[in-house]
C-alpha cells in the first residue's frame, strides 16, 4: 500500500514558541517514517502561517536528509535554530556503515554529487569518492546502488523506490487543498469527526487497493470540510472516516490522529 499524507500549513499554530514547534514536526517526521509513508504534503488552508508553513518543510527535509549529508545541503540558518531537539528518524537510509570494507553489490545508499577537476563523484559517507555518471547535477542529492563491492566500489543512479527496504518520504508543497485533491490519482481518505465511523471493512478497501491513498488532516482551528467549502462535492473518490468515535476529549491535536490513524490503517493492512 502506497500512502501519503496531507497537513495543514497551520499545524503549528497550537504551539507559541519555534523550540516547540520544532519538536512538534519532529514527532509529525517520526510516525510518517514509523508507517512508511511515500510523500508528506503541505498545503495551504488561509491564514497567516506562511513562516510556519516553511519552517516545517525545512525540517521534515532536514530530518529526513540522512545525517552525514545535511552539512552539505543545509547551510545554518534560523529555521534550524533548535535542531539539537529533534529525534532521529532511523530509517534503512540512515542507518549505512562509514567503513567502506562492509559495502557489497547490491547495497543502495543516499549520496551527494561533487565535481573533482571537472569530473563527477559520488559521496556517500565511506570517506572516499566514488566516479559517478548519472544524470544528477552536482551539488545535488541522488540515490545509487552499488554495481560492485570493495575494494572496487562502482555505483548507478536509481530511484528510491527501486530501494528494497523504505527509503524515507519526500516533503511536497501545495497552495491549496482543493487543487491536491483534484491532480490526486488514487483513493482519498478524509480523516473528520464529521465521517462515518472507520471500519474493517472500510479500511480494508484502501489497504488491498492498487492505487495509491492520501490521508487528510485538518488544522488546529479548522477540519478539512471547512478548509475547502462547497467544493467538497467536487472532490473525487474521497470517504469521509472518524478514525476516533466517541472521542472524550474536544479536539485531537494532529500529532496525535496522524499517529492514531496510520497505526490503524497499518493494523488493517498487516491483518
Amino acid at each position: 500500500m502506497k500512502l501519503s499524507v496531507a497537513i495543514p500549513e497551520s499545524s503549528l499554530s497550537d504551539e507559541s514558541l519555534k523550540i516547540d514547534k520544532t519538536r512538534k514536526i519532529s514527532v509529525l517526521a517520526r510516525a510518517c517514517a514509523i508507517f512508511k509513508v511515500d510523500t508528506i504534503f503541505v498545503y495551504q488552508d488561509g491564514g497567516n502561517y506562511k513562516q510556519d508553513g516553511g519552517l516545517m518543510v525545512m525540517i521534515l527535509r532536514y530530518l529526513e536528509t540522512p545525517q552525514f549529508l545535511r552539512k552539505r545541503i543545509f547551510p545554518k540558518m534560523n529555521d534550524l535554530k533548535f535542531a539539537g531537539v529533534l529525534q532521529p528518524l532511523k530509517i534503512p537510509s540512515h542507518i549505512t556503515p562509514a567503513n567502506p570494507k562492509k559495502i557489497v553489490r547490491g547495497d543502495v545508499r543516499e549520496g551527494i554529487v561533487v565535481s573533482i577537476k571537472g569530473k563527477k563523484f559520488v559521496d556517500v559517507g565511506v570517506n572516499q569518492l566514488i566516479p559517478f555518471f548519472g544524470q544528477t547535477p552536482v551539488g545535488k542529492r541522488v540515490t545509487v546502488q552499488f554495481k560492485e563491492g570493495y575494494p572496487k566500489l562502482s555505483v548507478k543512479e536509481i530511484n528510491k523506490d527501486e530501494a528494497t527496504s523504505y527509503w524515507g518520504y519526500s516533503v511536497k508543497e501545495r497552495s491549496n487543498l482543493f487543487g491536491l485533491l483534484t491532480e490526486w490519482k488514487g483513493n482519498v481518505i478524509i480523516t473528520s469527526r464529521k465521517g462515518k465511523t472507520a471500519t474493517k471493512e472500510q479500511i480494508a478497501k484502501y489497504t488491498t487497493s492498487d492505487k495509491p491513498t492520501l490521508v487528510v488532516f485538518g488544522s488546529p482551528e479548522k477540519g478539512i470540510h471547512e478548509i475547502i467549502g462547497g467544493k467538497m462535492k467536487n472532490v473525487q473518490n474521497a470517504k469521509s472516516l472518524n478514525f476516533f468515535p466517541n472521542q472524550a476529549t474536544e479536539t485531537v491535536r494532529l500529532e496525535e490522529a496522524l499517529l492514531g490513524t496510520l497505526s490503524i490503517i497499518n493494523a488493517q493492512s498487516t491483518s
